[in-house]
């Protein structure tokens, strides 16, 4: 099963989240109708798909998610959201 790196910007917060999923239009739904309670995207309902990368497996995914969240940069989202070719190069340099 495929799984995915996805990004969604918040308009109304200015805000990107990352995330991993194996569905992405059901995931963006869940964010948005917050059925997590306790979720970082619970304070918008305006999320839109900003990139969706298919993966070989979670763990690619994971790996991912995991590097750009350590990067804590919106100005890197920006570019891999620009440029999700950069995405295909993290993952041949690991």
């Amino acid at each position: 099963m495929n799984h995915y790196l996805y990004i969604i910007h918040s308009e109304k917060l200015d805000k990107f989240y990352v995330g991993e999923t194996s569905d992405v239009e059901q995931r963006i739904s869940i964010h948005n109708s917050h059925k997590i309670k306790s979720a970082y995207t619970k304070a918008a309902s305006d999320w839109v798909l900003k990139l969706s990368f298919s993966c070989a497996n979670r763990n690619e995914a994971l790996y991912l998610e995991r590097f750009i969240k350590r990067m804590k940069s919106k100005k890197f989202i920006e570019k891999l959201v620009n440029d999700p070719q950069l995405l295909s190069e993290i993952l041949s340099k690991r």
